[in-house]
């Protein structure tokens, strides 16, 4: 575990929307609840937040690659709880559970990208990139609540899903949108977060992808 992050409400890019992406670092033992570091805030409760996006990990190995890419960014750019090395997308599954000083903690879903994102880089197409990569990041719930610290190892705990890392996820959502087997397997994940497996059944049920223009593009809403 590299670092520990939280963040106040501030105001974000040209509409001034309240956001908690601007995190900074902490020190020393940090409360993990049900909903996330203590004093950790969001701006929109409604997408952000809550037990199913308690805790933000994204992986510290991915500002090299943004980097090369022309986007020069460090940690906590992406508005991350916990940054770490030789952790990726592809290294977990959907389920996993991590110990985390006292806490335990559980791999729920990814990131799905938003607007908020193209106000934070102020690039209109980070959200658009970001999806694209697979550089997403993940959320984790949490099963019990303790104390940790920047320092502490996330040591594995359970892997219920091994079919299932979040790569292969992400792929499916935003790639490989059309594959109905997979997507009925994804729907029924239990450990998967329950906004998700709906997104799934859904795809299933209409035989279209979702409209992604609201969440990628910077709408105000």
């Amino acid at each position: 575990m590299e670092a520990l992050f939280i963040g106040s409400l501030a105001p974000l890019g040209p509409r001034q929307v309240p956001s908690g992406i601007d995190k900074k670092p902490v020190l020393g033992r940090q409360k993990i609840t049900r909903t996330g570091l203590a004093g950790d805030k969001q701006g929109d409760n409604r997408h952000h937040g809550g037990p199913e996006k308690a805790v933000h990990h994204y992986p510290a190995d991915h500002y090299g690659e943004w980097r090369r890419e022309g986007i020069e960014a460090a940690a906590p750019a992406f508005g991350e709880n916990i940054t770490t090395r030789g952790l990726s997308e592809a290294d977990i599954c959907i389920g996993d559970v991590f110990r985390f000083g006292s806490a335990l903690l559980q791999v729920s879903q990814g990131r799905q990208p938003c607007w908020r994102l193209n106000a934070r880089f102020d690039r209109p197409d980070m959200a658009v990139r970001v999806q694209k990569s697979g550089r997403t990041g993940w959320y984790y719930r949490v099963l019990e609540e303790g104390w940790a610290e920047a320092g502490d190892a996330l040591v594995l705990h359970g892997r219920p899903q091994p079919d299932w890392p979040l790569a292969r996820t992400i792929e499916l959502l935003y790639t490989r949108t059309m594959d109905m087997a997979s997507l009925d397997t994804l729907s029924k994940l239990p450990e998967l977060a329950q906004s998700w497996r709906d997104l799934a059944t859904r795809r299933i049920a209409t035989r279209q992808v979702e409209d992604w223009n609201r969440r990628l593009h910077d709408n105000g809403a």
